[in-house]
């Protein structure tokens, strides 16, 4: 299952993901141009030089987006040779919405027959967890994951993230955070009691103590928990475990997410970051 091959993975290689995020000033900080090509040669190089030394790569889809046709075929380069050197793919999409039309997103990033198919895909459950089902579905069908947005640290998520919304349920709380916290621990524990489940929450690394002060602890969920924010936007161990806890992160439950502390170091040094990175986020004791 999903959640026991993350896991494995992690237990291998530690708990770091790098977001593959080609911004243009890290295209010409590699000396690439800010075209199609850059973006082709940036995005292959990073898998090449992380595989074997993370669980986990993050290509966030909007920066292929934006060169149209062309750039999401350099994306499904990407998710190809990331399957190619068994390398975890966290599809960073967001996409969340209703009925045939969150069918059709998950077909597209979650079916194998898909040029677009990753390991795992961020959603968004703000139209309705319930509305997600399509995903939730796909992804129980061809052992893929599915990484729930729950608490981000973005200042404008606290507004909806933090609303009250009714009594506390299984000791999650009554925000929408904390219920959809539950939703996905309920989810989990129904198809994968025995094991780490495939259906994860995505938490910011940076967020304190704010999952305390809504009433649930975001690791109850038993699957992976995504944690962007690590490096440059300020979170380290001491972060993670102010957030979730020494012991989720010793059990590898934690899948600490960085970028900018990485790639900035450039092609060459691509490897080495990751490597020194990764090994201070091991340090739990």
């Amino acid at each position: 299952m999903f959640g026991s091959r993350l896991r494995a993975a992690m237990d291998e290689h530690g708990p770091l993901c790098v977001g593959i995020d080609p911004h243009d000033h890290l295209l010409e900080a590699w000396g690439l141009s800010r075209t199609v090509e850059g973006l082709r040669k940036f995005s292959l190089r990073t898998v090449t030089e992380l595989a074997g030394n993370v669980a986990a790569v993050k290509p966030q889809s909007a920066f292929y987006e934006q060169h149209g046709s062309a750039g999401v075929a350099v994306l499904e380069e990407t998710l190809a040779a990331c399957r190619e050197h068994d390398l975890i793919s966290v599809l960073d999409i967001k996409r969340g919405d209703i009925g045939s039309t969150m069918g059709a997103y998950a077909r597209a990033y979650l079916d194998p027959s898909s040029a677009l198919a990753a390991d795992s895909i961020t959603v968004s459950p703000y139209l309705g967890f319930g509305a997600l089902e399509p995903a939730f579905g796909l992804a129980e069908a061809h052992d893929r994951g599915v990484f729930v947005l729950a608490l981000t640290s973005n200042p404008e998520g606290a507004e909806v993230q933090h609303a009250q919304c009714g009594e506390a349920v299984d000791g999650f709380g009554g925000s929408v955070a904390g219920s959809i916290a539950g939703q996905v621990a309920a989810r989990n524990w129904a198809h994968s009691p025995q094991e780490p489940g495939r259906f994860g929450l995505v938490v910011g690394a940076t967020i304190g103590s704010a999952a305390r002060e809504l009433g649930f602890d975001p690791t109850d969920c038993k699957g992976p928990i995504l944690a962007p924010g690590v490096g440059a936007q300020g979170a380290g161990i001491r972060e993670l475990i102010d957030v979730f806890g020494s012991e989720a992160i010793a059990d590898n439950q934690i899948l600490a997410t960085t970028s900018r502390a990485v790639l900035s170091a450039g092609p060459d040094g691509v490897r080495a970051a990751a490597r020194s990175l990764n090994e201070s986020l091991t340090q739990v004791g």
